[in-house]
């Protein structure tokens, strides 16, 4: 049986990440495999890339062919040139291990009770409320607030309609038998 180490595409659109498996060589991309040995993300900064060695080197020395992607990638971490007795390469770039959450919040607290130890306010005090330019300073503070109000209201209150001795006109709907018929107007000898 021939085999292949090939790399088994997973993830979403636009964001694939691999997985580095020995399969055999007529199996689908992300058919049947044998093992996984390795993972590859490369959308992360700097590329994620991890390789059992020693699998790997198994079964290169049995008989398992790299496809060429997974071949650069067996050389940017060594593993390659290791089986073929080659020199190694340059150390590959390796992403800062993130700091962990628990002990930044353990140390944030720890400052914020020795600023408190030490007097210093937490929160910031309130501002003394500024005197509103438009209201005088020797009325009282509703004042102000009461004369507006009448005023908007004035303002926003609708217009009352006219009083007049004709009656209002109420609005039927027209209903049209024929199509091509012109609706009657309200006042028209026609329509009486």
């Amino acid at each position: 049986m021939a085999t292949k180490i090939k790399l088994m595409r997973l993830g979403k659109m636009r964001a694939p990440y691999y997985r580095i498996v020995v399969a055999d060589a007529r199996t689908k991309r992300d058919g049947r495999v044998i093992e996984t040995i390795g993972k590859y993300h490369p959308k992360e900064h700097p590329s994620f890339i991890e390789v059992d060695g020693d699998r790997a080197a198994y079964w290169l020395g049995v008989g398992a062919q790299a496809t060429d992607p997974v071949e650069r990638i067996l050389k940017v971490t060594g593993d390659w040139q290791k089986f073929k007795g080659e020199p190694a390469p340059a150390p590959m770039l390796v992403a800062e291990p993130k700091a962990d959450k628990k002990l930044a919040f353990q140390a944030a607290a720890r400052e914020s009770i020795e600023g408190a130890a030490a007097g210093a306010a937490t929160t910031p005090k309130k501002k003394a409320t500024k005197p509103d330019a438009q209201q005088p300073a020797d009325a009282p503070a509703g004042a102000a607030a009461t004369a507006e109000q009448p005023a908007a209201a004035e303002q926003t209150a609708p217009a009352a309609p006219a009083a007049s001795d004709a009656p209002a006109a109420v609005a039927a709907p027209v209903v049209a038998d024929e199509p091509d018929a012109p609706a009657p107007a309200g006042d028209s000898p026609a329509a009486q």
